[in-house]
């Protein structure tokens, strides 16, 4: 029988400081929690010896009062990020056999804190979608309802955390795919501002767009990690609400929403409001053409080029011919086949994208901040909830049949191409299927914007 873990990396650390739990003890009970959650297929690479002897290893340490801060937390990493420990698949075909012989910068960050990486976890082929339904590896199932999609391209990582298999755990996000997967697995997901973490050897889509992120149950949680990760002190404070100013941008964000969503946020903005947040309603109406030059323009071009630089790199002995030869999920090997020929973004509309569109719309957003006092923007991190495996193509919001790309990543894109910081947390006491709220803030800010959800997270679950 498996034993449940509802608590989150942090408080397990406070727990083994205590002698409370051993990291063994931990350790052996998540090859049964594992074991016991197989059929959501959201671990890709597991070994329990492995897990057991970095505990029992952290134990010692710990003991020898030498332990640094993850000491003993065994993590998810999706699996594009490079580990030696495991395979480094990126959920492909041409990969699925490929250790890589270095770690990812993010990896040897964890492992410098006495963390260790737990498993790895499945993923939305090469990162490029969002139900994790990937035509290579097996779909991904919610552990929610396992008839419905985790969200993606993180999908593993977000299942793991939210069914209690791994207590946090890493993801990567160039349009939504930290963010999304846990707004409809339940859980925290942080995008960082790009950059604030180390981007080496995780298999890129867009320098521009990636970056690492982590998803875990709680905030502290993602305070905890993104210390780590960024080399600095945790945020340990938040912020008081009657400081706040949460701008609620109403075009395109709150448009055509579904309804559990529609009333889910509205009751979280309102507990905020309660608590003391000021709440006000601010346009960023001339930014959305600008979004669209940008978003697909610069994520096809630079895939292009970064992806066949990583096997250069890291899997010499595989093509890039031979990558795109292997890809099993129809959708993955479309977006890639059209890069390949005519429809291929030119350089012009890339170098539009970068040194003209994106400056714009960095000085729109920076000026919506400035000119109304902005703390953060809130808003639903996606404007429906899962939706069935299998409904790749379109699903139904509102009683029509929408395109499912598009449609999840409605909300999150933007600030992926603005590369600034965004934090999912749940909307609280939600039935049936889990709705997230996003909150997102100032290139550079992370901190800040990590200080407000301590603060949001505390007025919702009081």
């Amino acid at each position: 029988m498996a034993i449940e873990n509802r608590f989150g990396a942090a408080e397990l650390l406070r727990k083994m400081d205590a002698q409370e739990i051993s990291a063994t003890e931990f350790a052996k009970d998540t090859v049964q929690r594992e074991k016991a959650r197989s059929s959501l297929n959201a671990i890709s690479h597991f070994d329990p010896d492995f897990l057991v002897a970095n505990a029992q290893r952290a134990d010692e340490k710990r003991a020898a009062g030498i332990n640094g801060v993850l000491c003993g937390l065994p993590v998810a990493a999706k699996d594009n990020i490079n580990t030696v420990s495991f395979p480094t698949t990126a959920g492909t075909g041409a990969l699925l056999h490929h250790t890589p012989r270095t770690n990812a910068g993010i990896v040897t960050a964890i492992e410098q804190a006495d963390g260790f990486i737990g498993a790895k976890t499945g993923m939305h082929e090469l990162a490029f979608g969002i139900t994790s339904n990937n035509g290579t590896t097996g779909k991904i199932r919610n552990p929610h309802d396992p008839d419905m999609i985790p969200g993606g391209s993180s999908g593993g990582t977000a299942a793991a955390v939210a069914a209690g298999i791994l207590p946090v755990g890493l993801g990567t996000d160039t349009g939504a795919s930290v963010r999304l997967p846990a707004a409809l697995c339940g859980v925290v997901g942080f995008r960082p501002t790009v950059g604030r973490y180390s981007g080496t050897g995780i298999v890129p889509i867009s320098h521009t767009r990636d970056t690492a992120g982590p998803i875990a149950r709680y905030v502290e949680d993602i305070a905890l990690m993104d210390g780590v990760l960024a080399g600095q002190e945790p945020v340990s404070q938040s912020i008081t609400l009657d400081e706040v100013v949460l701008g609620l941008p109403r075009e395109v964000f709150f448009e055509n929403l579904e309804p559990a969503v529609e009333t889910a946020v509205q009751a979280t903005l309102k507990t905020l409001e309660k608590a003391g947040a000021k709440l006000i309603e601010v346009s960023l109406s001339e930014i959305w053409p600008l979004n669209e030059a940008v978003g697909f323009p610069v994520a096809l071009y630079e895939v292009m080029r970064d992806l066949p630089a990583y096997l250069a790199e890291h899997a010499p002995g595989i093509s890039f011919d031979e990558l795109v030869s292997k890809i099993g999920s129809p959708d993955v090997a479309g977006v890639i086949a059209s890069q390949l020929g005519d429809d291929a973004i030119p350089e012009e509309a890339y170098r539009a994208a970068m040194d003209t569109h994106r400056p714009a719309m960095q000085s729109i957003y920076q000026s919506c901040f400035k000119d109304n006092g902005l703390t953060a923007l809130a808003f639903p991190t996606s404007p429906l909830r899962a939706r069935p495996i299998g409904d790749d193509e379109t699903v139904e919001l509102n009683g029509q049949q929408v395109p499912t790309f598009p449609s999840f990543i409605r909300n999150t894109d933007l600030g992926s191409n603005l590369a600034v910081p965004g934090i999912s947390l749940p909307c609280p006491d939600v039935p049936g299927l889990p709705v997230g709220i996003e909150f997102e803030g100032r290139t550079g800010a992370d901190r800040d914007l990590i200080a407000l959800a301590l603060a949001v997270e505390d007025a919702l679950t009081r």
